[in-house]
């Protein structure tokens, strides 16, 4: 990669998380206190969208796939904000829906990248 390219990866990151932001304060604005909806439709959509970018395999060049995969979404998805959410429900003694956050992210979040990669890999290469 070149210098310009890493630019791109660090900028693209950079706007990833601030997506995220924007996406998870829009569906919790007035949700203060309750199961982090915001933040699981995150995962799910960065999960389906790198799973899609995977699955177009060769169609992307492999350095695009590296700044919007690596960039962009994987500053977008957040793994820490889960954990984070999950011990902060359980301390709360919302330990149903700290097992409901951990366990629902983990296979919906799987099974949307699943999803991504097969519609991928439906486009020709």
């Amino acid at each position: 990669m070149s210098g310009l390219d890493w630019a791109l990866l660090i900028v693209g990151g950079g706007l990833g998380a601030g997506g995220r932001y924007v996406l998870d304060g829009v569906i919790m604005r007035g949700r203060t206190g309750v199961f982090p909806l915001g933040i699981l439709i995150v995962n799910i959509t960065g999960s389906f969208l790198l799973g899609l970018l995977t699955g177009l395999g060769m169609a992307i060049a492999p350095t695009w796939v590296s700044i919007i995969g690596v960039g962009v979404l994987g500053g977008f998805t957040t793994f820490s904000t889960v954990s984070a959410e999950t011990v902060l429900l359980a301390q709360r003694g919302r330990r149903d829906w700290a097992w409901l956050n951990l366990l629902g992210t983990l296979v919906v979040c799987v099974v949307a990248a699943a999803l991504g990669l097969m519609i991928g890999g439906l486009f020709p290469r």
